[in-house]
């Protein structure tokens, strides 16, 4: 007798989603979390005034230099004194790196994961996202299409809460949506200019997973609508923005089918070479360093695209010795981020006596172009620019002084500044890949992670473009002292959006996962994290990660109930 139903390995993004959908169909599930429980009534600060936040809420020096060498850097804008606990200390959690070559691995083990601390900017997958590999004859075609992933995107956002507008735009399909946060009027005027000047080119509204008009659903979770305070990095009291915590793992909770295990460090996934099928899988307590072993029917891997690579390979046996489910050699490899790195700012003028009231959670989005609607571009693939409008404030905000004087000067009228950034798509190459290091390992005895990640031509070509582009539309709309930076390529896992090392595809020859997100060597495995993913698209990935895991649920109980799995 095994002693749950299904496992569930982290509890961030996806793994919240596995969570939700197999407790709400039946399953006794354990849920296994390799941090600490995070409890917002503890461990949220984003109530904390100003003069409560030690050295103006900055890390110090010493520190970042001991413990957090790669997350400040990384994220300086959301890594600060008072939530430092929601990001991993590097010298606890090494890596390694090939030489000649550099990686950021940005992190947070705990409850829920980095769904605490993400962006909330989310964008479905287009039609062409799913040819576009074979249309290029680029690496391997996707096994499905945008309409089959389309109820299933329509299904997550219900239940998310996405703030946005539908804008009829094929290659950013409409979604469900609460209201979307207005554009300021600086925004409307840059809209009006670029669409205007740029046939095929569109400015939107940003679509953020931010409560504005909250279902009765989520009120009974308890959450409320957004209150544009620009605090979500340091945990959200009103549960306005969707985190697995606030979200699906009290879904999952409410069923009373759900056990969530915290510091368990999953190992090894158990494979059973007679019955051909994983049988449960084997932890390190963090803090006690005590191994367990916990057995189930149905496994779930959702710890990353990075760790749920690890776990894989780690997983070695006579009859996969080269790791679980990595017949094809693919695990690990096609590891890929988005890029950025290019962009402009300038001041955009006809609004020095207008306010802003609130800090919005998103600003406006351009969509991709490149290779849509304007053709003949030097690279292949494109990007969408983020960005926003909004007052400088008195001097820019650089205005010296104290008390009230200071304040009033503050609230002053004063010039406008926009900014838009591009993210592009990075093409999946197999020789951009995670393995296990041969000889360090961790505290816990577990190899280190060793990167061997680089961007290719196509990367460069393309965001030397987008600078152009991007200082284009602001000339259209009118802008004086633009400034753009030389490109400045960010490190391989900047941006937060690690994804492909189990990829999906209809060949066990040269992908380690099905159209279903289930393993082709392991009928009872699924990996629903960004591992599955084929190629990267530009837009920012997580609500496809939720639309993909709650579809790979569906499917692996409809096997369990048919006892083919």
């Amino acid at each position: 007798m095994t002693d749950f139903d299904a496992i569930v390995v982290g509890s961030g993004m996806s793994g919240g989603w596995s969570a939700k959908e197999l407790c709400e169909r039946g399953l006794k599930v354990l849920v296994l979390e390799r941090g600490p429980e995070i409890k917002p009534e503890r461990d949220y600060v984003d109530q904390l005034p100003p003069w409560e936040q030690k050295n103006l809420d900055r890390i110090s020096q010493d520190e970042i230099e001991k413990h957090y060498f790669k997350q400040y850097p990384g994220v300086a804008y959301a890594v600060k004194e008072s939530n430092k606990h929601f990001w991993v200390k590097d010298d606890e959690h090494p890596y390694e790196t090939v030489e000649g070559t550099k990686y950021d691995w940005l992190r947070g083990y705990h409850t829920a994961g980095r769904s605490i601390m993400w962006s909330r900017q989310s964008y479905r997958m287009g039609p062409q996202d799913f040819t576009a590999n074979k249309d290029e004859g680029i690496a391997i075609d996707w096994p499905v299409r945008y309409e089959e992933i389309k109820p299933w995107y329509d299904y997550v956002e219900e239940f998310v809460g996405v703030a946005g507008n539908r804008d009829g735009l094929e290659q950013l399909p409409d979604g469900i949506y609460q209201p979307g946060f207005e554009l300021t009027d600086a925004e409307k005027l840059f809209k009006s200019k670029v669409e205007s000047t740029f046939s095929g080119r569109n400015v939107i509204q940003a679509r953020v997973a931010h409560l504005t008009d909250a279902t009765d659903e989520q009120r009974d979770l308890g959450r409320t609508n957004c209150q544009a305070r620009n605090r979500c990095h340091f945990g959200c009291a009103f549960k306005a923005y969707f985190s697995s915590l606030h979200a699906t793992l009290p879904a999952a909770k409410r069923t009373g089918n759900m056990t969530i295990v915290h510091n368990a460090i999953v190992q090894t996934v158990e494979y059973d070479s007679e019955a051909k099928r994983v049988t449960g899988v084997r932890i390190i307590d963090a803090l006690t360093k005590e191994p367990r072993f916990y057995s189930a029917q149905l496994v779930f891997l959702n710890a990353s695209a990075i760790a749920s690579a690890m776990i894989l390979l780690q997983s070695k046996s006579e009859a996969f010795p080269n790791g679980l489910a990595n017949t094809s050699d693919q695990v690990g490899r096609n590891l890929m981020d988005h890029v950025s790195g290019a962009g402009a700012n300038g001041i955009i003028h006809g609004f020095e006596t207008q306010k802003v009231f609130g800090r919005r959670p998103g600003g406006i989005y351009i969509p991709r172009y490149a290779n849509i609607t304007e053709k003949g571009k030097p690279y292949t693939r494109g990007f969408g620019y983020q960005g926003s409008a909004s007052p400088m404030g008195n001097a820019g905000g650089q205005m010296a002084g104290i008390g009230r004087e200071f304040k009033e000067a503050h609230r002053s009228p004063g010039p406008w500044r926009i900014s838009i950034g591009a993210f592009g798509e990075q093409l999946p190459n197999p020789n951009n890949r995670v393995t296990l290091h041969p000889s360090k390992t961790d505290k816990w005895g577990n190899p280190v992670a060793l990167f061997n990640v680089s961007y290719g031509e196509n990367e460069h070509i393309m965001l030397e473009e987008a600078r152009k582009d991007a200082v284009a539309m602001l000339e259209a709309a009118g802008c004086t002292n633009i400034n753009s930076n030389p490109v400045n390529l960010t490190v391989p896992g900047n941006r937060i959006h690690e994804m492909g090392s189990a990829r999906m595809g209809d060949n066990p020859s040269d992908s380690v996962l099905n159209k279903w997100c289930q393993t082709h060597d392991v009928p009872n495995l699924f990996v629903t994290d960004g591992a599955f993913m084929t190629s990267a698209a530009c837009q920012n990935p997580s609500i496809s990660y939720m639309a993909f895991t709650a579809r790979a649920c569906d499917h692996a109980v409809k096997l369990m109930q048919e006892k083919v799995i």
